[in-house]
């Protein structure tokens, strides 16, 4: 079942101007991501400069997570139908805003807070782009645009978050905040200037779209994102004092390591795009394996260059592959309410990066840094043996 691909805004599908409007929603999508995810890179100088643990500095990305998946459906259903050209130039406002408040920030709470009202934004962004530039790019298209948008990611793990790592080292984790406040506001300029005025969707009312929740298969698809998004998490979130604890790599040179890390997702990018619009759910198995491997590998190997570089690459390649791949499974699931679907999928991914959070943060307080990719790797492990369920509930809902 492909991704409908009704009018949605004045560029026809598959049109040059569309192809526009989709990479400048990449150019959004990369703001937004280094906003949620640079935090990463600078857990360990906050928990040093505001006098709190690295378990308890890394409930930030899980406040963030949970705030997407408490409210993210419920906003984008609110707000789906609005125009969403100026739909996004005013999330990319709020993006600026609150990253200002972060930087300004004495204390933990208040930078607490800096976090969360983007949060409440990123869900509604997610579902919408996904969807625009699904309905941009036509039925045959729509994978790929999709993984366009997607690109964003990739950029931010590149460039985004390791420069930002590296700049707070000479500007301090405070001076990363302006830049993101500045280019978040620079990202809404370009966006207001550059994508044309898109038509309204037709409004739907909450308990319509809301209708796909009775669906077995969807859910069951929306959970197992959950699942891959724990996996990945509970490792990921704390990647940064991995590099510095286990692999000896000294904390000016994390930015560096991080920007490698990101530089191969752009493998795990191109894969995606170019295979999603065949079979997901298989290609979401592929990407769950190498990322189990890519996980035991870092760890087992992470006093040896050769392995710990081999292990980070398999880890690298399906952390980015798996964003698009689990977006377009999910709104797949749901061909009439796409937006709200892909909010859902948005929002089962943060649960499973703030649970990932939290299990990252046991398994220091209890195993040590250690531990982190074999417990991520089981929980990968788990999602694989789900996915004959997910195959038999879609064949029989088919």
């Amino acid at each position: 079942m492909r991704i409908s691909t009704a009018s949605a805004g004045s560029s026809r599908p598959g049109s040059r101007t569309g192809g526009a409007s989709t990479v400048v929603l990449a150019i959004a999508a990369f703001t937004i991501v280094t906003t949620e995810f640079l935090i990463i890179g600078l857990l360990p100088a906050i928990a040093r400069d505001l006098g709190v643990s690295i378990a308890a500095a890394g409930q930030l990305v899980t406040a963030f997570a949970l705030v997407v998946m408490v409210f993210g459906p419920v906003l984008t259903a609110w707000l789906s139908h609005r125009e969403r050209r100026g739909l996004f130039v005013s999330i990319l406002g709020v993006f600026a805003v609150s990253n200002a408040v972060a930087a300004l920030a004495p204390n933990v709470w208040i930078l607490a807070i800096g976090r969360i009202v983007p949060a409440l934004a990123l869900p509604v962004f997610w579902g919408t782009a996904s969807d625009t530039a699904a309905r941009l790019a036509g039925p045959d298209r729509a994978g790929k645009a999709v993984s366009t948008v997607y690109l964003g990611i990739s950029a931010a793990m590149l460039f985004g978050i390791p420069i930002g790592t590296l700049a707070s080292g000479s500007l301090g984790w405070r001076g990363a905040f302006w830049l993101l406040a500045g280019l978040s506001a620079l990202a809404g300029l370009i966006l207001r200037f550059a994508m044309p005025p898109q038509e309204m969707p037709s409004r739907s009312s909450l308990r319509t779209q809301a209708a796909i929740l009775k669906d077995g298969c969807f859910v069951a698809n929306v959970l197992l994102s959950a699942l891959i998004f724990t996996a990945n998490f509970t490792a990921y979130t704390y990647l940064a004092d991995i590099l510095e604890r286990l692999a000896g790599v000294p904390a000016g040179h994390v930015g560096w390591w991080l920007m490698g890390f990101g530089a191969v997702g752009l493998i795990g990018n191109g894969l995606g795009g170019r295979w999603l619009d065949r079979s997901p759910l298989v290609i979401t198995g592929i990407f769950t394996l190498v990322l189990a491997v890519g996980l035991v590998l870092t760890m087992a190997l992470a006093q040896t260059l050769p392995g710990l570089l081999c292990g980070l690459v398999l880890w690298g390649i399906a952390n980015t592959a798996l964003y698009p791949i689990c977006q377009v499974r999910v709104m797949r699931a749901a061909p009439h309410a796409q937006a709200l679907a892909g909010t859902l999928n948005v929002s089962a991914a943060n649960a499973g990066i703030g649970l990932g959070a939290v299990a990252g943060g046991v398994t220091i307080t209890h195993v040590g840094q250690g531990g982190l990719g074999y417990v991520a790797a089981a929980i990968a492990v788990l999602a694989l043996a789900a996915m004959p369920i997910v195959r038999r509930m879609r064949r029989t809902a088919a």
